[in-house]
């Protein structure tokens, strides 16, 4: 595991002592607190188990790079705790890190909810995107701007203070784990694992929500043996907070009917294990009648990856990570029978070879690249190269020390020119979507 003693997560425990444990995951700029209006009733029959992401709510900021390196932060926490065993139900990120632990845990996993999730969130260049405009302009616009992803428009014009509630939660988070965080979600991705997800899960999400809608719901339960959808009314992506009753009675009803304690005569103690599969759920208070979603369409096969020992795939995999999968999508696009080769040159020998090299980071690299396109006058590549080490994690401080160094060693003019480049493409990577 990728977790030290010196890097739990932050948690909370709720409800009896020798209940079985019911594990809570927050979404991306959350608390725990998104789950208040949860804890209550679940924790009348479970141990509820609520943490924090890393620098989060308070919690020490040792960003995590991946969601497996959340999952496996997790598991240490709870294996120092003494929990082998437990239910889970976790919330966009939070479902993420759920999705992790049925497919590379599934021994510790005795059932499984997610919300607002989706087996790939966007595309990775929106979520390194994100993180370009915090380490460029801090948290705040994306706090600002987080009530209009969270929540429908009715609700947050009727609930003022759950809305400042949100925005402080964000402003609050430390920048650099959150950056972590949108790097942990662009390169997730388990469309083509879901098969494997072996225990009784439940698919919730809401019925308006624009960020992982009922569509991508719709690909979780298709892809899914034993999952079950369930579509909440007036409800977008936070939908714990904006219809707690609606999320308190599915989770209760699916936890309570997929997941039951089992008396074990070998050690005289309570075991938990997973109950025969139950039909869509379609349960809800009567002011919010969740609708349910019985005919799901199979999803889309997705090609499999052709690995081959040349190093293309490798090469096409950093080239996607450091330059942008629409970067990369257009350049191969565009290729045809005369200039697919170099394309392919291209990306095993400058990318599968050079940039896979050890010797130096990404970052130096990127230094090294914008100084050398600028040398060669290559102002056209050097745009998305300016683009990229912002997605690296160079500042525009930093991109404009490397441009004025070049206009030491390769003229004014064509450095001034680098300049107009730069400038254009750090004011549309680094200004804050409306």
């Amino acid at each position: 595991m990728s977790e030290t003693p010196s890097n739990p997560l932050q948690y909370r425990f709720d409800g009896p002592e020798d209940a079985p444990v019911l594990i809570l995951g927050p979404s991306l700029g959350t608390t725990w607190h998104m789950w208040d209006r949860q804890v209550p009733e679940l924790a009348r029959q479970w141990r509820v188990f609520r943490y924090d992401l890393p620098g989060h709510g308070g919690a020490p900021a040792h960003p995590a790079a991946s969601v497996t390196e959340l999952a496996d932060r997790l598991l240490a926490t709870l294996d120092a705790l003494g929990v082998q065993r437990f239910g889970y139900a976790g919330c966009a990120l939070g479902g993420a890190v759920g999705v992790e632990l049925a497919l590379r845990h599934p021994e510790r996993l005795a059932s499984l909810a997610v919300i607002a999730a989706s087996p790939r969130f966007g595309t990775a260049d929106e979520f390194r995107q994100r993180g370009v405009v915090v380490r460029t302009n801090g948290l705040d616009p994306i706090a600002r701007t987080s009530p209009d992803r969270w929540f429908t428009p009715a609700f947050a014009a009727a609930q003022p203070a759950i809305t400042d509630w949100a925005v402080q939660m964000v402003r609050t988070t430390d920048p650099g784990c959150y950056i972590a965080a949108c790097e942990a979600l662009a390169a997730f991705d388990v469309r083509a694992e879901l098969g494997r997800v072996g225990v009784p899960t439940l698919v919730l999400v809401g019925s308006d929500d624009q960020v992982t809608g009922p569509a991508e719901a719709r690909t979780l339960v298709a892809g899914i043996p034993d999952a079950r959808l369930a579509v909440v009314p007036s409800a977008s992506h936070l939908v714990p907070v904006e219809q707690p009753a609606a999320v308190t009675d599915l989770l209760v009803r699916h936890f309570s009917t997929a997941w039951q304690p089992a008396f074990d005569a070998s050690t005289g103690q309570m075991a938990i294990v997973a109950a025969p599969a139950k039909p869509v759920l379609a349960a809800a208070p009567p002011a919010a009648p969740v609708t349910p979603v019985a005919e799901i369409a199979p999803a889309q096969a997705q090609p499999p990856a052709t690995a081959g020992p040349d190093g293309y795939e490798t090469g096409l995999k950093i080239r996607r990570e450091v330059l942008g999968d629409a970067h990369v999508d257009r350049e191969l696009e565009q290729a045809d029978d005369f200039s697919g080769d170099f394309q392919n040159l291209l990306t095993r020998t400058a990318w599968g070879e050079i940039w896979h090299r050890p010797g130096l980071d990404r970052r130096t690299r990127s230094c090294v690249a914008l100084t050398a396109l600028v040398a060669g006058g290559h102002l056209e590549e050097l745009a998305a190269h300016t683009r990229a080490a912002l997605r690296i994690g160079l500042t525009p401080d930093e991109i404009k020390e490397v441009l004025l160094q070049t206009a030491v060693y390769c003229g004014m003019p064509v450095a001034g020119r680098a300049f107009r480049v730069a400038q254009r493409v750090i004011e549309e990577e680094t200004t804050p979507a409306e």
